[in-house]
């Protein structure tokens, strides 16, 4: 019995070795689109952002197409994004696709007016499957 216990215990552990060695290869891992939003600390237009469409963008098909990524401009910089330009206005958007910025909007005027402009954002990625994308 105690050496039955010793094979399984050796089982799992290869098992778990193998999801651990291939986990890097599988897709979702890979670099993709994303929507960094570069805000800071008491940006009042953040802060009604985040009112009006920060609690409804996860369950959007915009985030399916880029998961949104909050950044503050006053914490270290990330060494993912060392090619994205901070600037100095929150919110800024940015849509990064493969670490690389494809199109950026500065400011929040208003739900309707943020929508707008991430469709045309998200219309520039490549095979973009966005359903409004004329470049289908």
């Amino acid at each position: 019995m105690l050496n039955n216990l010793k094979n399984n215990s050796l089982v799992q552990y290869v098992f778990f070795a193998f999801i651990l060695i291939l986990t890097p290869l599988h897709p979702s891992s890979a670099l993709s689109a994303e929507l960094l939003m570069l805000e800071q600390v008491g940006c009042f237009w953040c802060e009604k952002w985040d009112k009006e469409i920060g609690l409804i963008y996860p369950k959007t098909d915009e985030a399916k197409i880029a998961p949104l990524r909050k950044v503050n401009i006053h914490e270290p910089w990330p060494k993912d994004l060392e090619g994205i330009n901070v600037g100095p206005f929150t919110p800024t958007f940015v849509v990064v696709n493969n670490g690389k910025e494809i199109g950026r909007m500065r400011g929040y005027a208003g739900d309707e007016f943020f929508w707008t402009l991430l469709d045309e954002l998200l219309n520039k990625l490549p095979n973009s499957t966005n359903s409004n994308n004329p470049n289908q």
